[in-house]
């Protein structure tokens, strides 16, 4: 066995990584110089502009310019992927995020929207080879929702936000370092 050196710790854990091997990794806090979009639902407008603010909070914190953030507003989650695509495809951002909020109600009207948003979302980040990320919450009641859109269970649109710019870093150190 070969020595190895740690290259993960997730709550105490320690992965080893071989010596000489080389380790790529984005890093969450640091958006200074990254082009980041967000295509946020209105439907639920209450939990997404939750959502919105939190994952802006999150890019601001992190050092990402006003200039830098591209918002576009469709009208609900199943018009999520055709807009990821689109500015995934652009290769004018770093990243995509994209918001929203399906709401179970007493029709499979629910599944049909949330399995198709999540299928759409992750075909735009295959086809554009642009991380592409799903902060769509899926809830049974809008209590959930506003659990995770701020409330006692922390804000979903911000932890998307660290994870597109951390996903971002990560996309560049694979092309090593530059832009496609």
């Amino acid at each position: 066995m070969s020595p190895s050196r740690p290259i993960a710790r997730a709550r105490g854990a320690v992965t080893a990584l071989p010596r000489g091997a080389r380790r790529v990794e984005g890093d969450p806090e640091q958006g200074r110089g990254l082009r980041l979009a967000v295509a946020a639902s209105r439907f639920n407008e209450r939990i997404t502009e939750r959502l919105l603010a939190g994952a802006l909070d999150a890019m601001r914190a992190a050092g990402v310019r006003a200039a830098d953030i591209t918002v576009a507003f469709v009208p609900g989650a199943f018009e999520l992927p055709f807009a990821a695509r689109r500015l995934a495809s652009s290769r004018r951002f770093d990243a995509v995020l994209c918001l929203g909020a399906v709401i179970r109600g007493g029709t499979p009207h629910f599944d049909f929207v949330a399995r198709e948003a999540a299928r759409g979302i992750a075909r735009a980040a295959e086809a554009s080879d642009v991380p592409v990320l799903f902060g769509v919450l899926t809830t049974d009641n809008v209590r959930q929702a506003l659990d995770r859109s701020g409330g006692r269970l922390g804000n979903r649109g911000a932890d998307v936000a660290r994870a597109a710019i951390e996903m971002a870093h990560l996309a560049r150190g694979l092309r090593g370092g530059r832009r496609a």
